[in-house]
């Protein structure tokens, strides 16, 4: 006797083109967006313990003086590259969430939307 719920692969829905990356880009994202926001927390405690030490000597980080200078700009690089990724992070999550979205309700029902009891499983 065959199996009246058929193959499982022949009815499941895949998405197509990107709908299918959306989870995984998602998911991405927002653990990129998280590292890049610890990122910014740390360079701001650093900046802030580095201008800290520096004005114990009676000096302040905001004079024009080439060493104030170089501890304002220590981590700038840093700081920049790690908002440019939060951003293009945040917009992949943005773009990912919305395919996720548009196709919600697209999902097919893997079993035809047949009822299966206990007493056929148990066959």
């Amino acid at each position: 006797m065959k199996d009246s719920a058929g193959s499982p692969q022949s009815r499941q829905h895949h998405p197509g083109g990107l709908a299918r990356f959306a989870r995984p880009a998602l998911i991405a994202s927002a653990v990129v967006a998280v590292v890049c926001i610890a990122l910014l927390v740390i360079i701001f405690f650093l900046d802030a313990f580095n201008a800290t030490v520096y004005s114990v000597g009676g000096n302040s980080i905001q004079d024009d003086t080439q060493e104030a200078q170089d501890i304002r700009g220590l981590y700038a690089g840093a700081r920049a590259g790690s908002i440019f990724i939060l951003v293009v992070s945040l917009m992949t999550a943005a773009a990912a969430a919305v395919l996720l979205y548009r196709g919600r309700n697209s999902a097919e029902e893997g079993d035809g939307g047949e009822d299966i009891d206990f007493e056929d499983l148990a066959r």
